[in-house]
């Protein structure tokens, strides 16, 4: 296992991020196919007459939508996210600008005073009553829609999902999963301001990409039943591939300083990463070297969770281990 195996892993990684662009394409169609075909022309022959048929709204609702989930994440979070920032930023703002310059003639000073006023409020009033409210509800929204996303392509590929043991275990598991990312986030955001360049920002392009590699498989090894220290401990031993993975999407995201630009671009691309993970088959022989970037921020959150719940059997453990591989990689390929 070599420089050529990771290299080979890590552009495989970045090929099979995009293949949600091409799945898009045929997905919904196949999905109601397969749904038209579950019952034969004999069974809807002998119901034709005591059976109404279906109205057309009726029938429409039934059929799988996940090009039209794709089409409203990008309205709401392009079409009228990005653009009211694009709008209030580089027209409103600058007119405003202009017109008090013109309203105060050669008065500078008092041209800078007023505007400076004005231009506080009006950015107050706008984030409060507007850009803050919109991110929130957004941000609920695009999470409904993702999971109707990946939802829809899991049980098109693999069928029924696999249910946790426990209602308590589910809600255990979720919870810990989120606290465990944000933490993850904020090791990435403090590594990037290690001094020595460029090694600061590699390691936070790298645990990025991990970190939407995970967002994006999450919800296929959710629904496979896996445990999140089985999650972790999958991208942690197949790091090369899940770096070239969430590559692309870390880079897309980093092209504006702004992070509600960000998390727009990221709203907007990232229902073609689901679909692309729930796709992909992972590299797992690239690297015989475990790159245990989730270590630091698995025992925090242990730690945290002990403290404040204390001893709690539905509290997972997200200790990663190299022995549980064999059989997660066997319930992978089984799949």
């Amino acid at each position: 296992m070599g420089l050529n195996a990771i290299s080979s892993a890590l552009l495989k990684g970045i090929y099979h991020s995009f293949k949600g662009m091409s799945v898009i394409c045929y997905l919904d169609k196949e999905i109601n196919e397969r749904k038209q075909n579950r019952h034969s022309p004999t069974i809807r022959q002998k119901h034709i007459e005591r059976e109404p048929s279906p109205h057309p709204h009726q029938r429409k609702q039934e059929d799988s939508k996940v090009i039209h989930k794709v089409l409203q994440c990008a309205t709401l979070n392009g079409g009228i996210f990005l653009a009211s920032v694009f709008v209030f930023e580089c027209l409103l703002l600058p007119s405003l600008n202009k017109f008090f310059s013109v309203l105060f003639g050669s008065d500078a000073f008092v041209t800078m005073v007023v505007w400076s006023w004005i231009e506080y409020i009006v950015l107050l009033v706008y984030r409060s009553f507007w850009l803050v409210p919109l991110f929130f509800l957004s941000r609920v929204i695009n999470a409904f829609w993702f999971q109707d996303i990946a939802d829809s392509a899991y049980r098109y590929s693999r069928g029924r999902p696999v249910a946790f043991p426990s209602i308590s275990e589910l809600f255990a598991d979720s919870i810990f999963s989120i606290f465990v990312q944000f933490l993850f986030l904020l090791q990435a955001s403090l590594t990037s301001y290690i001094p020595i360049y460029p090694v600061g920002y590699i390691l936070y392009v790298v645990q990025m990409s991990l970190l939407y590699s995970l967002y994006s498989f999450e919800y296929k090894w959710f629904n496979m039943g896996w445990k999140l220290h089985e999650r972790l401990a999958f991208i942690e031993n197949h790091w090369p591939y899940f770096v070239g993975f969430g590559l692309p999407l870390t880079i897309f995201t980093q092209l504006s300083d702004s992070w509600v630009v960000s998390g727009c671009v990221f709203s907007i691309l990232f229902p073609f990463f689901i679909l692309s993970g729930n796709e992909a088959s992972p590299v797992t022989d690239a690297s015989d070297i475990h790159l245990q970037l989730f270590t630091p921020v698995i025992a925090v959150a242990n730690t945290f969770f002990s403290k404040i719940i204390g001893n709690n059997k539905h509290i997972p453990s997200a200790a990663t281990n190299a022995n549980t591989m064999p059989q997660q990689t066997s319930r992978l390929n089984r799949r």
